[in-house]
């Protein structure tokens, strides 16, 4: 089995790369690419990203890989991470962009007046660090891993679905959605890469699953 990790310049590659070996041992191959055929003709689709939006959707436009994840997103098992969960929506409000449109809805900025704590203190944007994560719908990614489970956060906009398509939801301050996923997708805000056991259990997930939930 062959697993593509999508290389368009944008991202902690190496780290999400490093993760999926480690957990996949010898059930995939684990491919870091920026050619489209490979993206392709890959079992299954990892698509991270980091960095501003805007720079991203350029990034993946001017690479030719666009189609390629499109037509990944259609049909076979697919990770969006982070900014590369982010593009898989409508749009964006970081610099007005238009995303894939793979998901309905959009990706908003942390609004700075609701950025308080119980006390009344200031949040800081972005968001960064450990934050406990929520199960709204089961989704066999989540399998194995606990309720209030920790996973690592660097961001300034979240996602805004449209849809049901919420699967775990985080709090900074009030609830978002953290990771949605439909069919075959799934797309998770955080790092799991970066997120300690929690996070390799999820990627294991993936490299175990068949894409139905």
């Amino acid at each position: 089995m062959k697993i593509a990790v999508v290389d368009y310049g944008m991202g902690n590659l190496r780290s999400v790369t490093k993760a999926l070996e480690h957990v996949a041992g010898d059930l995939a191959n684990i491919v870091l690419t920026a050619d489209p055929a490979i993206v392709a003709a890959a079992d299954k689709v990892v698509f991270p990203g980091q960095g501003a939006m805007p720079d991203c959707m350029k990034e993946l436009t001017e690479r030719g890989l666009k189609q390629a994840v499109l037509d990944a997103a259609q049909n076979k098992p697919f990770l969006g991470i982070c900014v590369g969960a982010q593009l898989l929506f409508e749009s964006s409000e970081e610099g007005h962009t238009a995303g894939l449109g793979v998901f309905k809805g959009k990706v908003v900025r942390f609004p700075k007046e609701k950025m308080l704590d119980a006390q009344g203190q200031k949040l800081k944007v972005p968001h960064m660090g450990w934050n406990e994560m929520f199960k709204v719908q089961d989704h066999p990614l989540w399998a194995g891993i606990a309720e209030g489970e920790r996973f690592y956060f660097v961001h300034s906009y979240h996602f805004q679905p449209s849809e049901n398509i919420a699967v775990l939801e985080s709090a900074y301050p009030y609830r978002f959605a953290a990771a949605v996923a439909r069919d075959n997708i799934f797309a998770i805000q955080c790092h799991p890469e970066k997120s300690h056991h929690a996070g390799l259990s999820l990627l294991k997930n993936f490299v175990n699953w068949n894409g139905k939930i």
